[in-house]
């Protein structure tokens, strides 16, 4: 069996019918809010995402794009004091690089403060957006950070790192790989989210952007910011969840 046919045994093996039940742990208002502080953050990336310079002297970068979903997000959140029930915690350099995500959302439990749910994020970009050899120099660091740590050096893609974090928690944390525009699409925001790509890890399958945009090819039909979170807080058991999402 070839890399194709393992990548469409994958994308097949993930996909679900999604039954679903309210939390009634979950406050009511949540769901709202983060759409909100979504739509602010994913309006505000999209203008940056379509600007054309007429000189084409200026082009945001990749780092820039992701700081500014980010930062936009946890402006509207602080905003709305959604950090009392769903927490984004941005990751340190040196997290980044060892568990692969950039930031992490967490549905808090009351009154402890605890994560009970945890989304941690990723995002691909263009390859034109893309700073030149990003993922070598990440590796660098990451042998040199693990060398310190005293710790044996596990060569992994920033995407394996990720998911291998978020199967390390369980089944309540999730991974969300968010595309900042994909091909033919430049302009919108779209992501996969899921507990159970780690099941790939190990088929002779690098799970990296091209594996993870796989999933798109052919898809017509993608699930809001609010369908997405219900569906994950309204999730019950260990049961796997995968899911396309359009955040514009």
């Amino acid at each position: 069996m070839n890399q194709t046919d393992l990548q469409y045994e994958a994308k097949t093996s993930f996909f679900r019918t999604l039954w679903f039940k309210p939390n009634k742990t979950t406050s009511p208002d949540l769901i709202p809010l983060f759409c909100d502080c979504i739509q602010a953050a994913s309006s505000r990336t999209k203008e940056y995402l379509l600007f054309s310079d007429p000189e084409s002297k200026f082009h945001p970068s990749s780092s820039a794009l992701s700081e500014i979903f980010l930062m936009t997000y946890i402006q509207r959140s602080s905003q709305l004091n959604l950090t009392n029930i769903f927490n984004c915690t941005a990751m340190t350099p040196e997290q980044k690089i060892l568990l692969g995500a950039s930031w992490v959302w967490a549905v808090l439990d009351q009154p402890s403060k605890n994560p009970k749910i945890q989304i941690a994020v990723q995002v691909f970009h263009l390859p034109e957006r893309t700073e030149g050899n990003v993922e070598e120099l990440s590796l660098d660091i990451y042998r040199e950070i693990m060398r310190m740590a005293g710790m044996e050096v596990v060569l992994r893609t920033q995407a394996e790192r990720m998911v291998e974090f978020c199967a390390s928690v369980g089944r309540d944390c999730y991974a969300l790989f968010m595309f900042f525009g994909r091909k033919n699409d430049e302009g919108n925001i779209y992501g996969l989210l899921s507990n159970n790509l780690h099941a790939a890890v190990g088929k002779c399958v690098q799970i990296d952007q091209v594996f993870i945009d796989h999933f798109f090819k052919g898809a017509k039909c993608f699930a809001t910011p609010s369908g997405m979170l219900q569906a994950v807080v309204g999730k019950e058991g260990d049961d796997p969840l995968t899911m396309l999402v359009k955040f514009t």
